[in-house]
């Protein structure tokens, strides 16, 4: 458009460069502003100096026109231009003066890199906070299983034994599979050692004292902490990001109650029924390597079995069983009701479960060794 021209009154925003500055022409409303900001973009801003903007030819201005006209100004100014608005309508400039733009944000100072002790200082602080909350979600549990005893009809049998058959009668296959995997292994790789000083007999104390004591209730409880424990977290932290808990909450229902504690009272119960299962398995891999690799029959294994295993032993790893089930189940509820946001949140906290449960199991365990010294059982 030429810099004299006139536009007629229905013409379309447009802006147009003069010797002195810019010229503002057409309908600076909702109808005319199509293609201005295109323009406003592609314009080339005059030389750092007194600018002229010139309005008179302006027919019409609503708040869309005013701040785009705003936005025009101060991208003047912020390119050193003196601009001074001229001939625009008095009622235009009543709008204009209402339509103010938001100061510029200055930029934000980068945020300074954290020192290795600061890290160190924050992973640590971010460890005893969840550590505590652990500690508070295990009370209010046990006050929540106190209150169940007082008032039995107060527990949900149905979910206990919903989520018996599918944390214990579900994961038999896996469970004495891999104990009888573990048997195999054992008795191989003693199997050599006990060949060369002719103790080929002592393969069943071999087998026996650590499947029983050791390998049996460790690696029940490891299967059952990523099969499990991570459901539980998976399961939880889903009703938690679609708002169902807070819908329990809200109708009156304790989420420990529904959800927390029959998962804590099925894996109690479940978990010492499979590391006797795995027991049975693993003596019998052991029992299959021996005959295969010392050649020691099943009748000799057996007998020297009765001998070599007390009574104690077998007890003594049952007895971890249901302390290993309530570290896993509670461990996995706790980080299934942590999670907010969205999906990435529930996978944090599932996998998070797994490798709390599965730490804490095994620090139990080395607690559970060194208590069994002392107390010489």
């Amino acid at each position: 458009m030429l810099p004299d021209a006139i536009p007629s009154p229905a013409a379309p925003a447009s802006l147009a460069t003069t010797p002195g500055g810019l010229s503002l022409l057409g309908r600076w409303n909702a109808q005319g502003l199509g293609a201005l900001p295109a323009q406003m973009a592609a314009l080339q801003l005059p030389p750092a100096g007194r600018v002229v903007a010139d309005a008179a030819a302006l027919t019409a201005l609503d708040t869309g026109g005013a701040w785009l006209l705003q936005k025009l100004l101060r991208r003047l100014q912020d390119a050193g231009c003196n601009v001074t608005l001229q001939g625009l309508r008095p009622e235009f400039e009543s709008l204009l003066a209402l339509t103010v733009l938001p100061p510029a944000a200055a930029p934000s100072p980068p945020k300074p890199t954290p020192s290795a002790l600061e890290g160190l200082g924050r992973s640590g602080a971010a460890v005893a906070e969840e550590g505590l909350a652990l500690l508070s979600f295990v009370g209010e549990t046990a006050l929540t299983f106190g209150r169940s005893l007082l008032q039995p009809s107060r527990l949900r049998w149905r979910p206990v034994l919903h989520n018996v058959r599918s944390a214990g009668l579900d994961a038999l296959p896996i469970v004495g599979l891999l104990s009888f995997l573990l048997g195999i292994v054992v008795a191989y790789q003693g199997a050599e050692q006990l060949r060369r000083y002719g103790a080929n007999i002592f393969v069943a104390d071999l087998v026996g004292v650590s499947m029983l004591r050791e390998f049996a209730p460790l690696i029940t409880a490891i299967i059952v902490a990523g099969r499990s424990g991570s459901a539980y977290a998976a399961q939880i932290g889903t009703m938690a990001v679609t708002e169902e808990i807070d819908a329990l909450r809200t109708l009156g229902v304790a989420p420990l109650e529904l959800l927390v504690l029959p998962k804590v009272i099925a894996l109690v119960i479940a978990l010492p029924l499979l590391t006797v299962f795995a027991d049975v398995l693993g003596v019998l891999g052991g029992m299959l390597m021996a005959q295969l690799q010392l050649g020691v029959s099943a009748v000799e294994f057996i007998e020297r079995f009765e001998k070599a295993v007390s009574l104690s032993s077998y007890l003594v790893g049952l007895a971890k069983a249901p302390v290993f089930a309530g570290i896993i189940a509670l461990v996995g509820c706790f980080q299934g009701l942590r999670t907010r946001g969205g999906a990435d949140s529930v996978g944090l906290h599932t996998t998070r479960s797994v490798v709390q449960a599965i730490f804490l199991v095994i620090v139990a365990d080395a607690a559970f060794s060194v208590a069994f010294s002392v107390l010489d059982l």
